[in-house]
């Protein structure tokens, strides 16, 4: 958490393989994101402010409010960026091997491997869970118990925290575990438990900040609170794996007896939790600073 605010800002990418996605999914949640890089294009972008000695103080101010230590900004972003398990030279690779627009997508089989369907599990509700804590430490509220985190997510989601969660479903839920990924997650909480997030490197480093002593009981209610919404997403839009796929195909050359190698290169490839998670605490803390200069 060394970085600065504006550095996270100033350095996020304005076109690679996350904004490319997310771009593409831009038809689950219609004109929720747009991908705004750079910390004084922010403030202007959330505040609607052109003075420049105007924007200089929110800035200055925000600066300030992201390194107290008492303000959850930091912890939100630490959370954000630990569930995304990015290969950063596959990543690389992709990029540059780009040509008219399209990833030549078979390139890359020999170097993939499908999460099986109890890794993927876990590493959805994990997911969830890191979002509630860090909305909760983004909003300095306690941790939220699923229930309270439901409501919010329903209520109160927009803009980029709105679109990670679409993401979340489209691309660790209906691509990697297919239309029942919902029943498929619960399987795998009622029939492994516990033991399926024994040596998880994110339950590992979370654990301590999961409420009470019952850890697997907390993310087992949590993904019960979410799993409604989820279902209503995927409901509502219509959302279903070949629906996502005829998006992603825009930018990706594959074919369609590989789509689980797909999922595990968009996993391996992409930080849309970082990324989004990122403008979700800029934004929070660009509309306090705002407020207080």
């Amino acid at each position: 958490m060394s970085d600065s605010i504006i550095e996270l800002l100033d350095e996020l990418p304005s076109d690679n393989l996350t904004v490319k996605t997310l771009n593409a999914l831009d038809f689950v949640v219609p004109g929720e994101w747009e991908n705004v890089v750079g910390f004084d294009k922010t403030i202007e972008a959330i505040t609607g402010e052109t003075d420049a000695d105007r924007i200089m103080d929110i800035r200055n101010k925000a600066i300030e409010l992201y390194n107290d230590p008492d303000n959850g900004y930091q912890g939100a972003i630490w959370y954000y960026n630990l569930v995304d398990n990015v290969d950063g030279a596959l990543a690389a690779a992709a990029m540059a091997e780009i040509v008219s627009e399209k990833i030549p997508f078979l390139s890359f089989l020999g170097s993939l491997t499908p999460k099986a369907d109890t890794t993927q599990s876990v590493d959805l509700c994990l997911k969830i869970v890191a979002e509630l804590i860090a909305y909760s430490k983004l909003n300095g509220l306690p941790i939220l118990n699923p229930g309270e985190f439901v409501t919010n997510l329903t209520e109160e989601y927009s803009g980029p925290s709105l679109m990670r969660m679409a993401a979340l479903v489209c691309l660790d839920g209906l691509i990697p575990l297919g239309p029942d990924f919902l029943q498929k997650v619960q399987d795998t909480l009622d029939g492994e438990g516990e033991s399926a997030f024994a040596d998880n490197a994110v339950f590992g480093a979370i654990s301590d900040t999961i409420p009470g002593d019952d850890k697997f009981g907390f993310i087992r209610e949590t993904f019960g609170a979410v799993q409604g919404w989820m279902d209503n997403l995927v409901g509502s839009v219509g959302l279903t794996p070949e629906s996502i796929f005829d998006k992603i195909g825009g930018f990706i050359d594959f074919s369609d007896d590989a789509l689980d190698v797909v999922a595990a290169f968009l996993d391996k490839t992409t930080n849309y939790f970082q990324h989004t998670g990122t403008q979700s605490v800029a934004r929070k803390l660009i509309e306090r600073a705002a407020e207080e200069v």
